[in-house]
């Protein structure tokens, strides 16, 4: 069992002083971050900033080079394998492309968790299950093959599956991908009710700021490894900060190049050695 937690703390996960690199490229570098219980926060930045890589890190999926990730006051880094199979049933996740199984129809996409890890009769499952997409308003797609699904349809029903098992913390990586505005406003929506209504805790990686500032109520945004700012949304589109203005009005000028760091042009074009 995980071990327990000596005292309450608002902060319901701490990354202190985190580092992770792949080979010699360094992802995060002194990262420092909370994540409070009962809110929505957001994960900003650029493409390639180790955005999705930060989830991995606070599922264990993958394991820092330094530093250390607390959950509910536990060092994850500290569980064995029962351990964190254990942690890993306390989270959500609403993937990218919604990772539907395809040969399956909605309802037991949704049932595959319940199926898999618990030994619920069928009876209970069907109740859980039309609860979940009635939330999401897909009562009625149970029957629906995900090939019939269009883009929200589909991120709907992942959603109603990332929430099946009653998770205490919901993720969200690019949650408004591909969406057309309908349906990004459903999901939007969906975050903050879902967050709200079931007392969880939400974690959105996205770099739609429009969206997330809607729904968010503490954003990171991530640039060079470390936390280049944090605050609400509207604290975020006034700090006094080139990068963050950059990043929250969409400036294509700015510290944010737009060529990714290369050998010089000529040199390289024409073959010469670049030492």
């Amino acid at each position: 069992m995980l071990r327990p937690v000596s005292a309450y703390s608002e902060n319901l996960i701490e990354i202190h002083d985190l580092m992770y690199s792949r080979g010699a490229r360094v992802i995060f570098k002194d990262l420092n971050l909370t994540i409070k219980r009962g809110e929505v926060t957001a994960f900003m930045g650029p493409s390639g900033t180790g955005k999705t890589t930060l989830l991995r890190l606070i599922t264990r999926q993958l394991i820092p080079q330094q530093g250390a990730i607390f959950v509910n006051g536990v060092d994850i880094a500290t569980l064995n394998q029962s351990e964190l199979y254990l942690l890993r049933r306390r989270f959500g996740m609403l993937f990218q492309n919604g990772a539907l199984l395809t040969d399956i129809n909605v309802f037991e996409n949704v049932a595959f968790p319940l199926r898999e890890h618990t030994r619920l009769s069928n009876r209970l499952i069907r109740h859980v299950v039309l609860t979940k997409l009635h939330a999401v308003g897909l009562r009625g797609a149970a029957d629906m093959m995900p090939s019939e699904l269009s883009g929200g349809m589909a991120r709907r029903v992942a959603l109603a599956r990332a929430m099946v098992m009653d998770p205490e913390i919901l993720i969200y990586d690019e949650p408004f991908v591909g969406l057309d505005p309908i349906s990004m406003g459903v999901i939007v929506r969906l975050v903050r009710r879902m967050n709200d209504a079931l007392g969880i805790t939400s974690i959105v990686v996205s770099h739609d700021v429009a969206e997330v500032s809607t729904v968010a109520d503490c954003s990171y945004l991530i640039s060079d490894g470390k936390v280049a700012a944090s605050g609400s949304p509207d604290e975020l589109r006034t700090a006094n900060s080139e990068l963050v203005r950059q990043f929250m009005h969409g400036m294509a000028d700015g510290p944010v190049a737009f060529h990714f760091e290369a050998p010089n042009y000529a040199e390289q074009l024409l073959g010469r050695d670049t030492e």
